[in-house]
């Protein structure tokens, strides 16, 4: 199958995904993998070959972020039970004052992310933004959508994050400039992009969380049967900030030295190896053990990695649906099929490019593969569209940027870890996660047009 038909089993295909978990209260596992099953057949993917694609979307997952999934949380869980993430709260109100935590997650986020992939990002900050919806008894939900929103917007945008390099490389080699020296000007007009953006997903995080409400608000009974100095009594002595921060900006710093050094063409393959995600937080566990240890809790290492374990099951196999339905979408002629009449676009500027990622973000879920993807079509007719000078070329990297991340659904990891470890379920994750970066696509763009036309 192939052409409109192709698109409109598609799109049936992911109504029936969210009828299914939505209405039906259908398993999200089950309703993805059912989905997906049904789309490779009707599609006319070779049968023989189905299984394979599903083994393959499955296992990806796993690859790319399964290990870091399990690591951050354990990592999560440590700092909660040592209560080092109440310290790491206390030093970010002290910053940003107790009735803004939803725009310090968001500032964080954006930070975070620029060197580090924003599955990672959210899974490490993650900690934080628990404690912080504790300390401050603000809305879980808004605090989740505000990092989310920060860490998606730099991760789409600014390099060092593999797509934004990959746009650049391609687009400023296809128009003869040089990708290397006009990096920066990439990310400086990834930075200036933002700030619609981040201002558009800070409204959105406020507004969301006065609708939606997770299973871990701070106005639970759980949380008002103890008051905030009782939880912190309960600790004794808190560890020291520099101690309690050591596991989250350790990993931070580590992958962020071996992006730079990539962007910079050198290799030390010792930064390199520190530099991976799995490896990061693997250091970072360190001094998380340490602050178990000095709690004199120690005897409950095990414990606390067998809860981990069964907490983060679901959240895999869950996500792993997700990368079964992006490979068997990806394996299908539907991107063939965008790609051969992305030509009917081409008289509409910068919102060419918008619009081709996000039609492409949307249809296979990984905004990396958007991004590249686009970029490469893009890129012949980059002459023809008058994109000839570097600002021009910057511009479009950002406005594919803009389109990856539009919009986050089931088919996107991205997705589920958000939804996940925000303690909020599917159908609130589409009217949190899925209308936020449809938000923040919209007024990234708009943020990239007034550039054009200013600058």
């Amino acid at each position: 199958m192939t052409g409109i038909p192709l698109l409109i089993a598609f799109i049936i295909a992911i109504i029936l995904m969210i009828v299914a978990i939505s209405k039906w209260k259908i398993h999200p596992f089950l309703s993805i993998m059912g989905v997906s099953l049904l789309l490779a057949i009707v599609a006319g993917l070779d049968i023989t070959q189905i299984p394979d694609i599903i083994g393959q979307g499955f296992s990806g997952t796993f690859t790319s972020i399964g290990i870091v999934i399990i690591l951050g949380a354990l990592v999560g869980i440590l700092l909660e039970k040592t209560g080092a993430a109440i310290t790491m709260a206390e030093c970010v109100v002290k910053l940003v004052g107790k009735n803004h935590p939803e725009a310090a997650m968001l500032i964080m986020g954006w930070i975070v992310s620029i060197p580090v992939f924003c599955d990672s990002g959210f899974v490490i900050l993650n900690p934080i933004r628990k404690a912080l919806v504790q300390r401050t008894r603000k809305s879980s939900v808004a605090c989740t959508v505000a990092l989310s929103m920060g860490l998606y917007i730099s991760h789409c945008f600014i390099p060092p994050t593999p797509g934004p390099i990959a746009a650049a490389n391609t687009l400023f080699g296809e128009t003869g400039l040089n990708q290397d020296v006009n990096l920066l000007l990439v990310m400086g007009m990834g930075a200036l992009c933002s700030i619609l953006p981040l201002i558009a997903g800070y409204i959105f995080a406020i507004c969301v969380g006065r609708k939606v409400k997770a299973r871990d608000e701070a106005t639970n009974a759980e949380v008002i049967g103890k008051t905030y100095e009782e939880l912190v009594a309960s600790y004794g002595k808190l560890p020291s900030p520099a101690l309690s921060f050591a596991p989250i900006v350790l990993p931070i710093f580590l992958m962020g030295l071996a992006s730079a050094f990539s962007m910079a063409g050198i290799n030390v393959p010792i930064i390199t190896f520190l530099g991976k995600p799995i490896i990061a937080l693997a250091v970072g566990l360190i001094p998380g053990v340490i602050l178990l240890q000095r709690a004199g809790k120690m005897k409950d290492f095990y414990a606390l990695t067998d809860d981990t374990l069964k907490t983060t099951g679901p959240i895999l196999f869950v996500t792993a649906a997700g990368g079964v339905l992006g490979k068997v979408i990806a394996s299908t002629d539907l991107v063939n099929f965008i790609t051969t009449h992305a030509t009917a676009l081409e008289s509409l500027g910068l919102v060419f490019p918008f619009l081709l990622a996000a039609i492409l973000k949307t249809a296979q879920g990984s905004s990396t593969v958007a991004i590249t993807t686009s970029a490469g079509i893009i890129a012949p007719l980059m002459v023809t569209l008058g994109f000839t000078m570097p600002l021009d070329a910057a511009l479009v990297v950002v406005a594919i940027g803009a389109g990856a991340m539009t919009v986050s659904h089931a088919n996107d990891s991205y997705f589920w870890v958000v939804t996940n470890f925000g303690e909020m379920d599917p159908q609130d994750g589409y009217k949190t996660q899925t209308l936020g970066t449809l938000v923040i696509g919209i007024a990234a763009i708009i943020n990239v047009l007034l550039v054009s036309v200013i600058l």
